[in-house]
């Protein structure tokens, strides 16, 4: 059983963000993570390894601090990893992600691809599927149960109160969703041969691709500009005893607020 697992870093979700000058650009504090969600997609891959045999193989489309997040796969028990190393590629819109990472499976073989639902700093989860679209495989989203049998996988998909129970045929892609497991904390051996592996890089022209597919002009997708969240108004306290301080609540939410 080959799986292959995309794999994105991502601002820490403590790092500080600014809006750029600019109003379309951010100013991100240098500090990363492995995103989220595929953590669960890495771990689900593992434990399918583990289950069917077969060996795991990181994919990352990034600059070089993208190397990170592929170094944290190896700790956790991926057999190997790749690089696509871009920046521009990586900046622009999901498009241009999904066929850098089409192009580069196109070279593998495999049974399954597992992701993270989305990326937690654009939050578009827009790329499996583009990638499933372009592979012309079968996608099943926000996975919160997977079980192989057969060369065929039962998936349950966690919708908007309710589950969906799908069955597809290999290979095929999914996207994993909070609740699939309880991605394992790297032993400090994993750590040690993650720090020595060697990750082999491809350049976007390995992939056939040009960089000025990936400008700004030739973008699905623009920027208009960002908009900071609203503020929030600030809290207010109400000394007194608890019938005098209900009392004055009241008074405030019908004369000043009007909410009542």
């Amino acid at each position: 059983m080959d799986i292959i697992v995309l794999v994105k870093q991502v601002p820490d979700p403590e790092a500080l963000v600014e809006i750029g000058a600019s109003g379309k650009d951010l100013n991100i504090e240098p500090k990363f993570a492995v995103n989220l969600f595929d953590e669960f997609a890495l771990e689900e891959a593992l434990r399918i390894k583990e289950k069917h045999g077969g060996k795991v193989k990181a994919l990352s489309l990034g600059g070089p601090k993208a190397m990170e997040a592929l170094r944290t796969a190896i700790a956790m028990g991926a057999d190997e990893a790749v690089l696509i190393e871009d920046d521009a590629y990586a900046a622009r819109d999901g498009y241009s992600t999904a066929l850098a990472l089409f192009k580069a499976l196109e070279k593998e073989t495999f049974d399954i691809i597992l992701t993270g639902r989305q990326a937690i700093d654009a939050d578009r989860g827009e790329v499996p599927q583009m990638v499933a679209q372009f592979l012309g495989l079968p996608h099943v989203g926000v996975v919160v149960k997977l079980d192989i049998s057969d060369g065929k996988a039962m998936a349950e998909s966690s919708l908007e109160g309710a589950k969906e129970v799908v069955e597809v045929d290999l290979p095929a892609v999914f996207t994993a969703q909070k609740g699939l497991n309880e991605p394992r904390v790297p032993l400090i051996t994993g750590v040690m041969k993650a720090m020595k592996v060697q990750i082999p890089k491809l350049t976007i022209e390995d992939l056939g691709l040009t960089k000025d597919m990936a400008a700004p002009e030739n973008s699905k997708t623009q920027i208009v500009r960002y908009l900071p969240p609203k503020k929030r108004p600030a809290v207010q306290l109400i000394p007194g005893e608890a019938r005098e301080a209900a009392a004055e609540a009241v008074r405030i939410l019908v004369d000043i607020e009007r909410v009542i």
